[in-house]
């Protein structure tokens, strides 16, 4: 009878770890924080600190020394949560049925304690992931949400040091391409993942979660590194008690400190290139909007297509704006000297749908030449749209023939860019017109990006029109006159990069020498011209 009553003793322990603990800590959670959905179990235990704020670390004279920060969340970010870039990797890097797994844990998360949900997040989000999937988010996709959210008082003071090591309980692999890249943290030491081939088990690795205090004995030994960065938890204090120096991240310095927020201009690196679906923080309330405007959302992006085909340009901008497209369109379209020859509009590149919008804005016809187009783009599409290839004589000759039959739109970007920025100008159209119209435009959107590097370029005007409200801005300048113009001798470099500047001016960008074959190589890893088979053998 021993036996038995070892095993219903075990089987009672375990029902009042899942259950009984599970409810106790649930209860407690909802006296404290109530049913709020932004809050999930990640909110460890604080208490008033006995190190001084990071506000007043005296961050000059440092390079010399050697600095480390406890965790990212709540410490270099100012999210308090690491849900959301778990979900931005489900989601840009999984499928949306996996997001959708993933909101529908959060219930479960947020029952759970601190280290349970970390590893219920990680296996969702990673289990049958491809290690190299997470490569292109690392580089990709996170960075862009990462320096959204850096606490200015943290960053000042990790910039400062000389040396730079992170500690972190979350998947290293979501956070060290970061880390080293953008905020030149020497060594990372986060989580690790269990891997089988080239994909993730979902499950961290034989040594566990990282304990943060004990990976800082194990890998500075005896020696105390000069600061160290933390927040007001009984673990980060741990932490930062075994550095010489040490500053703790308050509450009232992280999410709802307007003063914590790094400018743009203040940025470790320009972010000039990003990729992902998603426009948004994916916090859980901010997704489970987007799953409920989801269905809404595609009827939505159907019916604004029709618009476009089916109905009269004023019809079609009347009920458009009517559906929630905020368009907002300035100057006018100067007369055409040569009747026997169009007007090349030259515009800045923001959607595929750049051309559509100026020709419904301008109720004219017009012709756009794209370098990649997909069929179901070229099958929407309500102007005509021609493929260029990428020859340059070819090219030539097939825009100077559009150009007799009537006005006709490029692109001289030859690819979207989504940030304030311009990328350099190909100089080819400067070589076959003397009546150019520089077009200044711009985009912007909530929910959703219409445009992608690495995704399926099919979907890019559905995702644009399925925004509840997205806007544009069309500027219409005035013809670049004569003189500036090959006619009037100027090269096609410097009408090129004078028409670049204009644009840039009149929409308040900077001008850049980036061209295509850098954002791709950067986003996806190739030149954008030969999509990679996703089943192809990893290496």
């Amino acid at each position: 009878m021993v036996f038995p009553m070892e095993l219903l003793r075990l089987a009672d322990w375990i029902l009042y770890q899942l259950l009984a603990n599970s409810c106790y800590r649930a209860a407690r959670k909802m006296k404290s924080y109530g049913f709020h959905l932004g809050y999930l179990s990640s909110k460890p235990s604080l208490q008033p600190s006995s190190f001084p704020s990071v506000t007043e670390c005296d961050w000059e004279g440092r390079g010399s020394q050697t600095l480390v920060a406890c965790g990212i969340h709540r410490v270099l970010l100012r999210s308090h949560s690491f849900f959301p870039y778990f979900m931005l990797v489900a989601f840009e890097g999984g499928s949306i049925l996996r997001a959708l797994l993933l909101l529908l844990s959060c219930p479960v998360l947020w029952i759970l304690d601190s280290e349970l949900s970390l590893r219920v997040m990680t296996f969702i989000t990673f289990f049958g992931l491809r290690t190299s999937v997470m490569e292109n988010m690392s580089r990709a996709v996170l960075p862009k949400f990462y320096l959204e959210n850096l606490n200015l008082h943290a960053y000042e003071v990790l910039a400062s040091a000389g040396s730079k090591v992170v500690f972190t309980s979350v998947p290293r692999v979501m956070v060290e391409g970061f880390l080293r890249e953008y905020l030149s943290v020497g060594a990372v030491v986060g989580t690790e993942l269990h891997t089988v081939g080239c994909y993730f088990s979902g499950l961290v690795s034989g040594s566990g979660l990282l304990v943060k205090h004990r990976a800082l004995k194990d890998y500075f030994g005896d020696t105390k590194p000069d600061i160290g960065v933390g927040s007001s938890s009984f673990h980060d204090h741990l932490f930062l008690s075994l550095c010489k120096e040490a500053y703790v991240v308050n509450n009232e310095e992280g999410k709802g400190n307007p003063s914590s927020v790094l400018p743009r201009d203040k940025y470790p690196k320009p972010l000039i290139f990003h990729d992902g679906r998603l426009a948004f923080l994916p916090t859980p309330s901010a997704t489970l909007y987007m799953f409920m405007w989801f269905p809404f959302g595609i009827l939505l992006a159907i019916y604004r297509i029709l618009l476009g085909i089916l109905l009269p340009y004023g019809w079609a901008q009347a009920l458009g704006v009517w559906s929630g497209i905020n368009m907002q369109v300035k100057g006018n379209v100067p007369e055409k000297l040569e009747q026997n020859k169009g007007v090349l509009f030259v515009c800045s590149h923001r959607t595929l749908l750049d051309p559509v919008f100026l020709s419904t804005c301008l109720a004219k016809p017009l012709t756009a030449v794209t370098y990649s187009l997909s069929k179901v783009s070229e099958l929407i599409a309500p102007i005509r749209t021609v493929r260029l290839t990428r020859d340059r004589k070819k090219d030539g000759e097939t825009m100077q023939r559009l150009l007799k039959e009537g006005d006709l739109v490029v692109c001289p970007e030859g690819t979207t860019c989504r940030e304030p920025y311009l990328l350099r100008f190909s100089s080819l159209f400067a070589e076959l017109a003397d009546e150019i119209v520089p077009v200044a435009i711009n985009s912007h959107v909530s929910m959703f990006y219409g445009t992608t590097a690495s995704g399926l370029k099919c979907l890019d005007p559905i995702f644009f029109l399925m925004n509840p409200r997205p806007s544009y801005y069309i500027e219409v300048l005035g013809k670049v006159p004569k003189e500036l113009t090959c006619a009037g001798g100027k090269s096609s470099c410097e009408v090129a990069n004078y028409i670049q500047q204009q644009l840039a001016c009149a929409l308040g960008f900077e001008c850049t020498t980036l061209t295509r074959k850098d954002k791709y190589m950067m986003l996806a890893g190739n030149e954008g011209i030969v999509k990679q088979d996703k089943w192809s053998k990893c290496y």
